[in-house]
């Protein structure tokens, strides 16, 4: 049985409904979209969004992707004398633990991930599930 993934379609209908989220913010945004694979299928940057949000925000979606959890789940794991601690460290430093990436689950089997970045971790967390709630589970 072939895997099951996000396609660019999905990614875009994402990108659209994280951007109206953000745009609710009145923060330009940093949004991208992993496939199952934990690839990059498409990215935004709104206009004037921050720099240094580009890479969290991917490596947001694929932190969530890699651990098939929440970033800010994997944060709460991640703390001084928790089971996770130093996960950060872990693929060549390149995990992001703090609130906005998510993994987009299809009948129980992740088919991709979202990351955002540029404001607040909750607002983060809002743009990010935006984006996820924008492609329904497939059956």
């Amino acid at each position: 049985m072939l895997e099951q993934s996000l396609s660019l379609s999905d990614a875009k209908r994402m990108l659209a409904a994280a951007e109206a989220r953000a745009t609710g913010f009145g923060i330009p945004y940093n949004i991208a979209v992993v496939d199952a694979g934990g690839h990059l299928i498409a990215f935004v940057r709104q206009d004037h969004a921050l720099i240094g949000s580009i890479d969290l925000a991917i490596k947001k979606a694929i932190t969530a992707r890699l651990f098939d959890k929440t970033t800010d789940f994997l944060a709460t794991l991640s703390q001084p004398g928790e089971p996770l601690f130093g996960i950060h460290q872990s693929n060549r430093g390149d995990v992001v633990i703090f609130g906005g990436g998510i993994p987009v689950v299809w009948d129980g089997q992740v088919v991709g991930a979202v990351g955002a970045s540029a404001g607040t971790v909750d607002q983060d967390i809002a743009v990010a599930e935006a984006a996820a709630s924008a492609v329904p589970q497939q059956s």
